[in-house]
């Protein structure tokens, strides 16, 4: 069986575990896939979240990656930190950088087995704080110089691609290079309070096709974890695990201990657990309903039928799901033109799921949003062998 065999059916534990410690964040950007704003009275103690990291030890987790939020807002964040890593636990935490002055960046610098990924979406102050707040940019270069001058060793520049930052990689991959940083490149998915923007902001037909064509020439060494493998149906495969890993190599664990099957879906219906339920992580983990439907074999549904589906996999489940598509149908952003299709022939009547978790400064505090009747399909047979369109079959939700 091949590697990739292991995955689609699941692992006995995450190899990329998500973690958000916390809700509160000083910032507020457009995009927040989280809706993060204000702490949650209900999430874990400090001796509940060692008790989590107790469990990925006994699983073998090799890593975590933490975000919020802004974690290091967090009072405990840094005793948690040193906690995990004494515990063979590693750490990679994201950070817009508000924390990261030059004492922290020294102490970072001498601490093995943890990695720093700064949030940065724009080359410029211009673009970057019209998505993540003004401010927002001078913080982030604050916090790269003070871990260049300490010597940590190639931190991340995390970009969110949106419409207005896909002509800025050059500068961005520059930035990366003038800090002795890896560039990392994720995809906007419209979750959270990027549902709300990601008409605007969500890369065109030709930025997509200007992305793939600059990785294919110019990516080497910039990470994209499983965000963009929608564009492998362009041609060459990209680098990556170029499959969702929802549910059998990743998850989510939310700041109040919710376990959701992938990291950008936030959604009851996409909820497996919680890690203070009887059996801890480790048994929704094993024993989740939800993730053993997910482990299932997959054949695709319709996409099966296209000749790139290899290539894509049928694209992001998120991104399908919070956009009202069946997730045995084509990614929105579908390179070939099908999910454009896909949308277009959505009833007006289809309830677009959103998550019902809101921590925005703006919202009603602790709100939950009403919950939308969003059935979760999960088709395992393909569409008819001969059909040249993945749309063939297609029916949208209503």
């Amino acid at each position: 069986m091949k590697l990739v065999d292991h995955f689609q059916y699941g692992l006995n534990s995450p190899i990329c575990l998500t973690w958000e410690l916390t809700y509160a964040c000083n910032l507020a950007c457009v995009h927040c896939l989280s809706s993060s704003g204000r702490r949650d009275p209900r999430e874990l103690s400090t001796a509940e979240a060692k008790s989590v990291i107790d469990e990925l030890q006994r699983m073998q987790v090799f890593y975590v990656n933490i975000g919020g939020g802004e974690p290091t807002v967090r009072p405990d964040f840094w005793g948690l930190l040193d906690y995990a890593i004494g515990h063979q636990v590693g750490v990679k935490f994201s950070t817009n950088g508000i924390k990261l002055d030059k004492s922290r960046a020294a102490q970072l610098a001498a601490t093995d087995y943890v990695d720093i990924q700064i949030s940065l979406d724009g080359a410029t102050a211009s673009v970057n704080d019209a998505v993540r707040g003004p401010g927002s940019y001078d913080t982030a270069m604050r916090a790269l110089e003070n871990l260049a001058e300490a010597g940590f060793g190639q931190p991340k520049i995390s970009v969110v691609m949106t419409r207005q930052n896909v002509d800025q990689l050059d500068e961005f991959k520059a930035i990366a290079d003038k800090f002795g940083a890896q560039l990392r490149i994720t995809r906007l998915r419209p979750s959270g309070r990027g549902a709300d923007v990601w008409d605007e902001l969500h890369p065109t037909a030709a930025q997509q096709r200007t992305l793939y064509d600059w990785l294919v020439a110019r990516g080497e060494g910039v990470l994209t974890g499983d965000s963009f493998f929608h564009l492998s149906a362009y041609g060459q495969a990209l680098p990556g695990l170029n499959l969702c890993g929802a549910g059998r190599v990743v998850c989510l664990i939310d700041p109040v201990g919710d376990v959701y099957a992938c990291p950008f879906a936030i959604h009851e219906n996409l909820l497996a657990g919680n890690v203070r339920s009887p059996g801890g992580f480790e048994g929704v983990w094993r024993d989740s309903a939800l993730f053993a439907d997910l482990r299932k074999p997959q054949t695709g549904g319709a996409c099966s039928s296209c000749s790139f589906f290899d290539s894509c996999q049928g694209g992001c489940m998120a991104a399908k799901f919070f956009t009202g598509l069946p997730l045995d149908g084509p990614d929105p952003e579908c390179v070939r033109g099908f999910g454009e299709q896909a949308l277009a022939a959505r009833s007006g009547e289809v309830a677009i799921p959103r998550s019902d978790v809101d921590h925005s400064r703006s919202a009603p505090r602790n709100s939950r949003k009403p919950k939308a009747p969003v059935p979760l399909t999960l088709t395992r047979r393909p569409d008819k062998a001969c059909d040249e369109s993945p749309l063939a079959g297609f029916a949208p939700l209503v």
